[in-house]
């Protein structure tokens, strides 16, 4: 068996992806030419597929079990995964390259999308495919780079201690932006501090760089970790350095007067939700400091229109509705609901699923939730998840354990004529009943 932290073998297969730069995790997709990765998990091997993968067109194969080499054809390593990585860090090592690091509780997609719109209108930019922000996808993102790219804004996902620094590690940042702090995936941190620490990871990474980081000056625990750090740009409403909200406006999409060298420019979003307002500083704040004009930064903010379930608004002929679904912790579910209540829009409905991944606390969270929306008076409310239906209850909200048993309710009693926010976590699936809305 190779060691994978043998450099001549890595050495070998990067020889090997210069000459086509495409490699795959995924034998059934597979570009002519490229490296398959065979990965392992508990419950996949991705071995077994090593002969696929040459068949669809893979040029060589890096497997982990001798059992399934070909001659010619395949590298055998000890851990497939911690070679991607290392051939990712190899690669981030040979680019002349920008390199943007997002992390945060809440808004990282929201965040990486806007900075790469807004540095696109000047530079070419790539940035995370999707959601692929973790120890897979972020060395994926960095061998889908090549020299032609001058920024690259890679998001960068956490659910246990000591994961951002080791995707640092991979991406070497020369920009850092930590979008907030908030309850997230507690489960597998422990704490809240653990989680703070993870995440100020990413600044540690590029203060070696020798960079510089945006700050959210509004984020309570950011500004109180952050004092021993030097060139920090903020970012806030009135806290910015570069940007000040001067003016919101109590609209379905968001629309604001930003102040940027003491001028007043307005900002027609396609976005919806004030808690988004803080990702659109972000990005702006980041054109600015590469050479975007006020201007152009304006335009790739009001150009972009979300999708894939966040912040993304959906009319049918029956309802209009919020989609919020690809995430959610108390802290973007307390935001999400507020901005809702905030809006003026006829009847008014909740359809709210729980909140995964919040450990020992879960229970007490969803609570708190119910709590907010009582205050709110909402009246026409859906919960949906086992956790929800385990807390106290109002008589009058509607609560499911499962979404296929609402989905049946709903077949049965359709619901029309109606403003709906969809809040929950993706695991839950709640996606699965816009069709039926």
């Amino acid at each position: 068996m190779v060691n994978t932290n043998n450099d001549a073998i890595i050495n070998k297969i990067y020889e090997k992806y210069l000459i086509s730069g495409k490699v795959t995790t995924d034998s059934r997709n597979v570009p002519q030419g490229s490296i398959f990765f065979a990965l392992k998990g508990d419950k996949f091997d991705g071995n077994k597929f090593a002969q696929q993968a040459i068949d669809n067109g893979a040029d060589f194969c890096v497997i982990s079990d001798k059992n399934y080499e070909i001659k010619g054809k395949t590298f055998l390593v000890e851990d497939t995964l911690k070679a991607l990585q290392k051939l990712a860090k190899t690669h981030r090592n040979n680019l002349k390259i920008n390199t943007i690091g997002i992390t945060g509780s809440n808004g990282k997609t929201t965040t990486k999308e806007l900075v790469k719109a807004v540095l696109s209108q000047k530079y070419k930019t790539l940035a995370t495919q999707g959601n692929l922000n973790n120890h897979i996808g972020v060395p994926l993102t960095i061998l889908s780079l090549d020299n032609t790219y001058e920024y690259a804004v890679v998001e960068m996902g956490a659910n246990h201690i000591g994961e951002i620094a080791e995707l640092c590690d991979i991406a070497q940042p020369n920009y850092g932006i930590i979008t907030n702090i908030g309850f997230a995936h507690l489960e597998g941190f422990g704490s809240l501090e653990n989680l703070i620490n993870t995440k100020l990871a990413l600044f540690d990474a590029v203060k070696k760089q020798k960079g510089t980081f945006l700050l959210n000056a509004d984020d309570k625990y950011l500004t109180n970790y952050v004092k021993n750090y030097d060139k920090i740009i903020k970012f806030g409403y009135s806290t910015g350095d570069l940007v000040k909200v001067i003016e919101e406006f109590n609209e379905l999409f968001i629309k604001l007067v930003v102040k940027i060298n003491n001028e007043n420019h307005l900002i027609k979003t396609q976005l919806v939700g004030k808690y988004n307002i803080s990702n659109i500083l972000a990005a702006i704040t980041i054109g600015l400091t590469c050479g975007i004009s006020a201007d152009n930064a304006i335009t790739a903010i009001e150009n972009y229109k979300p999708a894939n379930n966040r912040s993304e608004l959906r009319k049918t002929n029956k309802n209009t509705l919020i989609l919020d679904m690809y995430n959610a912790n108390p802290t973007s579910m307390k935001a999400s609901i507020e901005n809702f209540a905030e809006i003026d829009l006829p009847r008014k409905m909740l359809i709210i699923g729980d909140m995964l991944e919040l450990g020992k606390n879960e229970q007490e969270e969803h609570q708190k939730i119910i709590n907010l929306i009582e205050k709110l008076a909402f009246k026409d409310v859906v919960l949906i998840g086992k956790i929800f239906a385990s807390c106290s209850i109002p008589e009058n909200y509607i609560v499911f354990e499962t979404i296929d048993d609402f989905i049946k309710n709903l077949q049965q009693n359709p619901i029309k004529n109606y403003s709906i926010l969809l809040k929950a976590s993706n695991g839950t699936g709640l996606k699965k009943c816009v069709e039926y809305l």
